[in-house]
């Protein structure tokens, strides 16, 4: 089922302000039907991580589609005396008339090529500028950090836990959508599962336990109420010595005798190894060897990778602020950048100079391709190259450094295929890309992902993948940089 938040109310001027200013610039010196290239990209992986999964898509697509502005809006920009009864009435009739090409959500991607490419008028692509970044800077971002937590629990579920610790209502609900693409089980998030039909979960808090006169009395309770899928929280008081008791009581008492099991118990504070060790065996002794142990207490992917080292006994884990925040990496750094202009039908490319090597841009309308090893079906790198270019895998091919044409690769012609990397979304203002689930978008993560050697994922020092330049596109990178600078 769709659900589309954007319906209920008008993000449209979730934009910064200079958006406006430069559009009005444009409109005043008669530029806004001139047709222009944006791309964003980001330069460096979170966590100083080796990839990055996108994901946030859908939500763009549904921004732009609803983007208009309101006559609240329109007053609103009005009392701030700045623009023109044209330049209104111009917003007051906006569309969105461009096109769109985007990498699909649960892509393993990397720095400096584009997730996303704009075609369109010089003021729409503008406008569309902070949502854009904003939505695939935040989703690609939980995601990412989703997929590492996830890849250390080695199979054992992921839950997201995180919504009273995001920032803010959205980043709660779209953090749960986004955790959900990188490979968490399910959320606690309820306008998650009902936006996006995320399983959610979750049992009780501490306070329930202390709401009854003992320990006993609230997981009897809780056990006559779900007998199918009792799951006790079991540090309120003390782990070993009543809370892990107690569970056995109330599964030999009540839970047995009736047809049930005790589905599982979750400890939220201690020394996690240890308690999960000591659990187990007071769990399995009781005769209750099917029951689970989940855990939950300011997990990251570091410590899921250590307790699990030391052997502890764990079935799934609770992961909340580290996850729904990229607490260690809170930022995703995705930049939108102007790459080319079109004059009288011909594309002129542009680039941004800085002193930051990293900081220069790539000039033009370009594509990327994804370079697959026939032998291994592995990729090799990525290239980039201008849209005009072809690849033909009969032929070596030479891929560039982006920083130093001297750094090249030659892939033998015949050992290499390849597809590219983003799918057309818009043509003249008219989405044609479909709605995938979430479900189909995991699975893209794993199909996707499935391409890409395991040194990719590590935790520390990720093997460094390839995103080169084709030799016409650094050649015409470095024949700019001499003419700007001379």
């Amino acid at each position: 089922m769709k659900y589309n938040v954007n319906r209920a109310r008008n993000i449209t001027l979730v934009m910064d302000f200079y958006e406006l200013t430069m559009s009005y610039s444009y409109f005043k010196k008669g530029m806004k039907d001139e047709i222009v290239y944006f791309d964003m990209f980001y330069r460096k992986n979170p966590d100083n991580g080796g990839v990055v999964i996108t994901a946030g898509l859908q939500q763009l697509i549904e921004a732009v589609e609803d983007m208009h502005f309101s006559d609240g809006d329109l007053d609103y920009l009005r009392s701030l005396h700045i623009f023109d009864e044209a330049f209104l009435d111009y917003l007051k009739n906006f569309k969105f008339t461009g096109d769109i090409w985007a990498v699909p959500e649960g892509t393993p991607v990397f720095p400096y090529e584009p997730l996303v490419t704009v075609r369109a008028p010089i003021i729409e692509a503008q406008l569309i500028e902070t949502f854009l970044l904003v939505t695939i800077n935040h989703q690609s971002l939980i995601a990412t950090k989703a997929h590492r937590v996830v890849q250390e629990a080695k199979g054992r579920p992921v839950m997201e836990f995180g919504a009273r610790r995001a920032q803010g209502y959205d980043g709660a609900t779209y953090g749960a959508r986004a955790a959900y693409i990188g490979g968490a089980s399910g959320t606690a998030t309820v306008s998650a599962g009902e936006m996006f039909g995320i399983p959610v979960l979750g049992t009780m808090a501490h306070s329930f336990v202390q709401s009854f006169d003992s320990e006993y009395e609230a997981f009897k309770a809780y056990a006559e109420i779900y007998p199918d899928n009792c799951i006790l929280l079991v540090d309120t008081y003390d782990t070993l010595k009543s809370g892990i008791p107690n569970a056995i009581r109330v599964a030999e008492e009540v839970l047995i005798p009736n047809g049930h099991r005790l589905a599982g118990i979750r400890i939220d504070s201690g020394d996690i190894a240890y308690l999960t060790k000591k659990a187990r065996a007071m769990l399995d002794v009781a005769g209750l060897t099917d029951a689970k142990i989940s855990i939950s207490n300011s997990l990251d992917e570091y410590l899921i990778r250590s307790v699990l080292e030391q052997g502890a006994k764990i079935d799934s884990f609770g992961v909340g602020e580290n996850m729904i925040t990229s607490k260690s990496a809170p930022v995703f750094g995705g930049v939108y950048k102007m790459a080319a202009v079109e004059k009288d039908g011909k594309i002129i490319p542009k680039i941004k100079i800085s002193e930051n090597t990293e900081k220069i841009t790539n000039p033009g309308y370009k594509k990327v391709y994804r370079l697959i090893e026939k032998e291994t079906q592995k990729a090799l790198g990525d290239i980039i190259m201008f849209a005009n270019e072809k690849i033909n895998v009969n032929d070596d091919l030479t891929i560039y450094s982006q920083f130093d044409k001297w750094l090249n690769k030659t892939l033998p012609a015949g050992e290499f295929e390849y597809f590219e990397l983003q799918k057309p979304v818009f043509k003249d203002g008219q989405c044609i890309y479909p709605e995938y689930t979430l479900d189909e978008i995991r699975e893209n993560v794993k199909k996707q992902s499935a391409l890409m050697w395991d040194e990719i994922f590590r935790l520390e020092y990720p093997h460094k993948y390839y995103v080169d330049l084709s030799r016409k596109l650094i050649d015409y990178k470095l024949k700019m940089l001499e003419e700007k600078r001379g």
